[in-house]
């Protein structure tokens, strides 16, 4: 496949074709959307963290005047727990019990009823009039009380090692002979880390608008990373065929991975179907926190031996992660992430899921990557300390390259990471000199990245310009990539494309937005399409011309002699074409839809420099360097963006971020007022390396960009926090209580 290094538009920081709308207002999020008789849904949910349900009376809640429908698990499709049903990753035993419990409330905030009522007020107090009859269960919030052989069980079907327990999945990956790479090492260190739970934190609130019709015919409006989950999920929990349904894409105010599952759109579709009105739900900021999936809590071990050259000789982990009320935490990116950047002979890492009376845990960024990473580059940090090299070179003595086969299975094609760590020791940062009380730390990380299923449909209007149909919410910029691609091949104006995303009865099939895949995915779709696009104007031309297509070639935005030979004509532009479309066969357009294969893994390297306040035992991020192999920068801008996002995102995790629970079991800061995410004031201007290595599978060299910026940052703000103190941190968050009372004595006596 040739990639075309010369472009107009592609690696452009065109216009953003959003910008306009969303800096004015103009912008249609899901709770913006209304319709005519429309009610309002609020969910009833569990004080408990664990309790069975002995019964629901709703009586009084169904003649409370302006009630229209009240429903409850009994209306929610039941998938038996003895049979696995997937969508994607989701498994529909969990994902039924999650949107409403059925025989146990399994964390405090899960549903247990929802009320559609003329107004918020009277759903409310409807909520309040239901009865639920509990019986109220011992619980684990932690790992640890999770795991104890008497700890009280979540899913008493669940065995492991043959016995009812909690830990719920077991991943490993394993290459070489660990044991005998140890006995190797002149140098063997071993640390275990804890992470808290945190949250995505996107600024918008889960919320839909749903019509069901009297004919069963289903329309969706809400903020999601695809409206074909949303169909497919809200389909099978509802019962509704998905050919009745139509799931329309509104604006999205943030997801990172978290809106990759439903949580009001199946309850608001039955309250419409009972009621026969338009309903409408909108989760509160409370409900988000307490109900909707942060990413996992951690506990992980990780030892790591090396010999006095430097090279690692063999590296084991072991990962346990909180997966919430039911199964399904990112085992497989923090068990099979976490040393891939590195060619080591032995590896052994393993991971285990783990249920607790927590709200289900939900996909964050390079979901698992980064709380393996965290480990990991920590623990590198002090193999490199030991043997007395600089931890830059270090990573480049071991440094996965292609060929290198990775423990979670692949050979390595040419991959950037080395390009990464050079760019990083070379870059000014790294070389300049830090003052008194602050530190330099470094780390790196990958992630998988993805293809999968995309549509696109690229139509020439009338008037000669081009629309631009996708399947995929834009939560990163595609968008604008894809009217980059697409004027590229078409050799015109970028403002000439517009590209909307069609919801689920207007374009083909299209999987998620997640996963670093969407502009890797879509660019190929559009690129094909485009291709055929312009094949047809060529066939055009030729008619015009009276000559054969294959003399006709596309340059600049129009149709030309593809030689002297094929004649003497006058170039046929886009714009003449399209008016004489109804005279040569009508309408030009073309779509494909496919399966796409050939995604690359990403890799970064990240440098930190803090600085320590020994008073406050505040640690400040004051310069901070993201250095990523980005493939190719279709649109350098949202590159940069996706690389800052992650760094900000990041540094909040590892200095602030985390659930509190209370001795009841009950999340204690469930608003953003208690749950301190970064704001502007607390990050430092943020810098980026973008190295581009393409992907020669790709035909512009796209490589997803997204997750891969998150992955380093806790290890890198951690080693950084060591550099400047001279004491470890082995847990997150790094706030200010924990750092005061770890580096107070040791931090005074370097400091006088």
């Amino acid at each position: 496949m040739n990639i075309v290094v010369n472009n107009k538009w592609i690696g452009q920081r065109t216009i953003r074709p959003d910008g306009v709308d969303k800096v004015t207002g103009r912008a249609a999020f899901a709770a913006d959307t209304a319709m005519p008789g429309m009610i309002w849904g609020k969910v009833l949910r569990s004080p408990h963290p664990h309790a069975r349900i002995r019964g629901i009376d709703i009586s009084k809640a169904e003649r409370l005047p302006g009630v229209k429908a009240v429903v409850t698990s009994r209306d929610v499709v039941d998938f038996p727990l003895d049979k696995s049903v997937m969508l994607g990753i989701q498994d529909m035993r969990w994902m039924c019990r999650n949107v409403m419990a059925r025989d146990k409330a399994l964390f405090p905030g899960h549903p247990v009823a929802a009320v559609a009522a003329t107004t918020e007020a009277i759903a409310a107090r409807a909520c309040e009039l239901i009865e639920v009859d509990y019986e109220v269960q011992p619980f684990s919030i932690e790992i640890d009380d999770a795991i104890k052989p008497d700890a009280p069980i979540l899913h008493e079907l669940n065995k492991f090692e043959g016995k009812p327990s909690n830990i719920v999945g077991q991943l490993e990956h394993k290459k070489g002979d660990i044991e005998a790479g140890f006995k190797q090492a002149d140098v063997i260190i071993e640390r275990t880390f804890t992470t808290r739970p945190v949250h995505q934190g996107y600024i918008e609130p889960h919320a839909c608008l749903i019509s069901v019709t009297a004919d069963g015919k289903t329309t969706i409006w809400s903020s999601s990373q695809g409206q074909f989950m949303v169909r497919a999920m809200t389909s099978m929990l509802t019962g509704i065929p998905q050919s009745d349904i139509r799931a329309i894409p509104a604006e999205i105010g943030g997801g990172f991975g978290g809106k990759t599952i439903v949580y009001l759109e199946p309850l608001a579709t039955l309250l419409a179907k009972k009621s026969g009105r338009p309903v409408k739900m909108v989760m509160t900021r409370e409900e988000v926190m307490r109900a909707t999936g942060p990413t996992s809590g951690s506990k992980s071990t990780v030892k790591i031996g090396a010999k006095k050259d430097g090279t690692i000789v063999a590296a084991q982990g072991t990962f346990y992660l909180q997966a919430g009320a039911f199964p399904g935490s990112p085992i497989r990116g923090a068990a099979g992430c976490s040393f891939a950047p590195y060619d080591i002979a032995n590896v052994l890492s393993v991971g285990y899921d783990v249920c607790s009376n927590r709200s289900k845990v939900a996909a964050y960024r390079a979901p698992g990557a980064p709380i393996g990473a965290y480990a990991v580059e920590c623990v590198l940090d002090e193999v490199a300390e030991s043997l007395n090299m600089d931890p830059l070179d270090f990573r480049l003595k071991n440094a996965a390259k292609q060929g290198t086969k990775a423990a979670h299975g692949p050979v390595f094609p040419r991959i950037g990471y080395i390009e990464t760590l050079e760019a990083a020791k070379n870059s000014p940062h790294y070389s300049t000199p830090t003052g008194k009380l602050q530190g330099r730390g470094v780390a790196s990380g990958f992630w998988f990245n993805a293809g999968g299923e995309s549509s696109a449909q690229v139509n020439i209007t009338e008037d000669g310009n081009v629309v631009v149909t996708t399947g995929h919410p834009d939560i990163g910029g595609s968008r604008a990539g894809i009217a980059n691609v697409c004027a590229e091949l078409l050799g015109i104006d970028y403002r000439r494309v517009s590209v909307i995303i069609g919801d689920t009865q207007t374009v083909g099939f299209s999987n998620l937005t997640g996963g670093s895949r969407v502009l890797f995915a879509s660019s190929m779709v559009v690129t094909q399409a485009t291709e055929k696009v312009i094949n047809t104007l060529r066939e055009r031309a030729a008619k015009v011309w009276e000559i054969d297509p294959e003399a006709v070639k596309w340059e600049n935005g129009a149709a030309h002699p593809a030689s002297p030979n094929a004649g003497q004509f006058e170039p046929l532009t886009l714009e003449d074409l399209a008016e004489k479309a109804p005279q040569q066969g009508g309408p030009i357009g073309a779509g494909v839809q496919l399966n796409t294969q050939g995604a690359d893994g990403g890799f970064g390297t990240h440098i930190c420099d803090v600085e320590v306040d020994i008073e406050l035992g505040i640690a400040r991020v004051i310069k901070y360097t993201a250095v990523q192999d980005v493939g190719r920068a279709v649109h350098p801008g949202y590159v940069e963006g996706q690389l800052q996002g992650g760094v900000a995102q990041g540094i909040g995790w590892a200095l602030n971020e985390e659930y509190i629970y209370r001795s009841d079991g009950k999340v204690d800061n469930p608003g953003f007022l208690d749950y301190r995410m970064p704001v502007c004031s607390d990050l430092p201007m943020l810098d980026t390396i973008l190295v581009e290595v393409p992907n020669p599978k790709h035909p512009q060299g796209v490589k997803g960009v997204g997750e891969v910026p998150l992955v380093p940052v806790m290890a890198a703000v951690a080693n950084a926090i060591y550099r400047a103190t001279g004491k470890r941190f082995y847990a997150l968050p790094m706030s200010p209580p924990k750092v005061l009372e770890g580096l107070q004595e040791p931090v005074q006596q370097a400091a006088e």
